[in-house]
């Protein structure tokens, strides 16, 4: 630009006004942020998201502080001419060489750091606990493959003034402090997406597929997440929670565990015949924890999109039809087959509550003798 005359105040106040914008996101930064991490991957997810907003919070302030003074400095009123032969001095040939270098320059801080990251979140270490995860509409389904101990997470029923209305389920997955754990995803119908932020990076879960993840957590409490993908109409009803306890807790924990789950199936494959009364009120438990969320609370279902099963055919017509449908549910459609996810007890007590409730007068028992033989 050819030398002119203009006011020195503007250019004295930029620094000043960048050192406040940089100041002010500074302190934004920290209270509208990514979650506090509390697992080593995520602390490098974390610092890396913080690298990469600090450069482009520079630049940002430097190319604004740039535009603004150039706006004002060499302005029309003030007898700027522009340099038509700007191209020809030092400066306008070795901008094209200049401008790329520093470019590429801050992509390889960035790419350096990322890379690790990356390499960090697909690593494959062998690891203390596993545990695989199953994505069903609309729940979590956890099991610890080392010891054989399955848990259904379903979202817990609030009042829509509760602060974790959405938020809390049945039974959270609970996870060690301090050791390294590998999560193995995949789904039993539609696409789900299994994530918790401060902890473990979200990833897919594929029907027929298994993904991998992982994680170390550094702290414990309470941390919750969700399903990330659109899953279907209750999408809305399937968010994820992890307690992470130290290992001693953990161990205790997973000991109280097994020891439920041997007298559960001891319970369930035994020859005992149950009272009507005993199934209608298991099964009314087994309907609220897995049925609720599609047929609804009295049976009504959801019209155009789940049937209801107040009155269905199924529900008042033979009971080889019901326990069928139940166990090896329905291709097609989003009846998932329960055989593999539930025991002989809890479907013979889920299907004698059906049929018994909501006006539905077939009045038939179904005991877990029945379903075993029609696995």
């Amino acid at each position: 630009m050819l030398p002119h005359k203009r006011k020195r105040a503007l250019p004295t106040l930029l620094p000043g006004v960048g050192i406040l914008l940089v100041s002010g996101l500074a302190q934004a930064a920290y209270e509208i942020n990514l979650n506090p991490p509390a697992a080593t991957i995520t602390q490098e997810i974390f610092d890396l998201h913080m690298l990469t907003t600090w450069i482009a919070t520079i630049i940002m302030v430097i190319v604004t502080a740039l535009i603004i003074y150039s706006l004002f400095a060499f302005r029309h009123s003030q007898g700027a001419v522009a340099d038509q032969e700007f191209h020809n001095n030092w400066f306008g040939r070795w901008a094209w060489v200049l401008v790329p270098v520093v470019v590429l320059g801050i992509d390889l801080s960035i790419a350096s750091s990322a890379s690790s990251t990356l390499s960090s979140v697909e690593s494959h270490d062998k690891a203390d606990v596993t545990v695989n995860v199953t994505g069903s509409q609309w729940k979590w389904t956890y099991e610890y493959m080392e010891d054989g101990v399955k848990i259904v997470s379903n979202l817990k029923k609030l009042e829509p003034t509760d602060p974790l209305y959405l938020r809390d389920v049945d039974n959270p997955l609970v996870l060690p402090t301090g050791k390294r754990v590998r999560f193995l995803l995949t789904s039993s119908d539609v696409l789900h997406n299994w994530g918790i932020a401060e902890i473990v990076p979200k990833k897919i879960s594929i029907p027929g597929y298994i993904n991998e993840t992982w994680t170390h957590i550094t702290k414990e409490g309470t941390y919750r997440g969700q399903c990330y993908e659109n899953c279907g109409t209750g999408h809305a009803f399937m968010p994820a929670v992890v307690t992470a306890i130290s290992p001693d807790k953990y161990t205790q924990w997973m000991t109280e565990q097994k020891t439920q789950a041997a007298q559960a199936a001891t319970e369930a494959s035994s020859d005992k015949v149950w009272a009507k009364e005993e199934l209608v009120a298991k099964g009314q438990e087994v309907y609220s924890k897995n049925c609720l969320a599609c047929h609804q609370a009295a049976g009504q279902g959801l019209p155009g999109v789940f049937p209801a099963l107040a009155g269905s055919a199924i529900a008042n017509g033979a009971v080889a039809d019901h326990i069928d449908i139940v166990v090896k549910g329905k291709a097609g459609t989003a009846m998932a087959a329960w055989g593999p996810q539930l025991n002989d007890l809890d479907i013979a007590a889920v299907i004698t509550f059906e049929r018994n409730s909501w006006g539905n007068t077939a009045g038939d028992v179904v005991q877990p003798k029945d379903i075993k033989a029609a696995r």
